[in-house]
């Protein structure tokens, strides 16, 4: 699989990764044997980074990876810490920072971790120089080898890519999310800060497999996040309207019926998209189990998308996205 660099830190990662939020919670029960044949599959086919959190299922994703790591070397993981304490700018101290640190490393089972990242702090946060001297006293002390900071806004985005020690920023891009294409990628690209893209499939829309008839079981926030109740609404489905997704998503998938390479999915057109973008370095899908993570992995083959292809998705977006998400994040 194709590898791409973060530019400030010479770190490379798969262009497909591996994103693990499905490992911990929040989308359903998986079991750990089931976890850890997931992350058998996406490195078994060349993926090289994961991406976790210390809350996902409150450290058990964390602490799955920590048990493949233990037989797997060579694997660039990427945890998030932050969203442990309520979102103000006042708990975003030194000492908590430590005091996360701590526990993530006990649970990955490292003294160093790769890459950190902020995870989805206030804005007053990102823009603060207290929050980049913190985390250089981090690297300094071998606490970190890297960090970055995972955002919802491309505004945030910005004020990260402009700190000079930043090495990524985690966003979400997806063909039903097209705003970080103006200005962020272009952005980062020249800085040398790479761009980890989450939520790709649009919390899986842009597979076309849902009907708007389609439900997910109580503890998966694609039901109880829809509106926005627990979190950003920018995390489930993009933050688009279910039944207009639902649309959406069928018209991309017989625009990939069309235009796309022959035999690939709408879910690996999905990710080739994202990953053909300049300046993308890797893409975050999640997979409840191997077939899921073989048929994402599959998508950094995937040959150069057409014309066509990559019009029919900007046509999609302003039809049915870009007046309601466009101004929003």
């Amino acid at each position: 699989m194709e590898s791409h660099t973060f530019g400030r830190i010479g770190r490379t990662a798969s262009v497909i990764g591996l994103g693990t939020w499905q490992l911990g919670a929040d989308w359903g029960e998986v079991s750990e044997s089931d976890a850890l044949a997931v992350l058998e599959a996406a490195v078994d086919d060349g993926v090289t980074f994961l991406d976790t959190a210390d809350v996902y299922g409150d450290g058990r994703s964390e602490q799955v990876i920590g048990r493949f790591l233990r037989s797997h070397d060579g694997i660039f993981v990427a945890t998030k810490m932050g969203r442990r304490v309520e979102q103000v700018p006042a708990n975003y101290t030194p000492a908590a920072f430590r005091e996360w640190l701590d526990r993530s490393r006990t649970n990955l089972g490292v003294d160093t971790i790769d890459l950190v990242q902020l995870h989805c702090p206030p804005s007053e946060t990102i823009e603060s120089s207290a929050t980049y001297d913190a985390l250089d006293a981090l690297v300094a002390d071998g606490v970190i080898a890297a960090y970055g900071v995972s955002v919802e806004t491309c505004d945030q985005a910005l004020a990260a890519i402009a700190r000079p020690n930043v090495a990524s920023v985690q966003i979400i891009l997806n063909a039903f999310r097209l705003k970080p294409l103006d200005r962020v990628l272009p952005a980062a690209a020249e800085a040398g800060v790479g761009i980890i893209a989450r939520v790709p499939l649009a919390s899986g829309l842009l597979s076309g497999r849902y009907s708007e008839s389609t439900t997910f079981a109580a503890d998966d926030h694609r039901t109880y996040n829809r509106h926005g109740e627990a979190f950003d609404v920018g995390e489930t489905f993009s933050g688009v309207d279910f039944t207009t997704g639902v649309k959406a998503a069928q018209e991309f998938a017989a625009l990939v019926a069309e235009h796309g390479p022959e035999g690939a999915t709408p879910a690996q057109v999905a990710l080739a998209w994202v990953a053909q973008q300049p300046g993308v370095t890797t893409v975050i899908p999640g997979a409840r189990n191997p077939s899921q993570a073989h048929a994402n992995s599959a998508a950094g083959s995937l040959p150069p998308l057409s014309e066509a292809l990559l019009a029919g998705v900007r046509q999609i977006y302003d039809t049915h996205f870009r007046e309601a998400v466009h101004s929003r994040w």
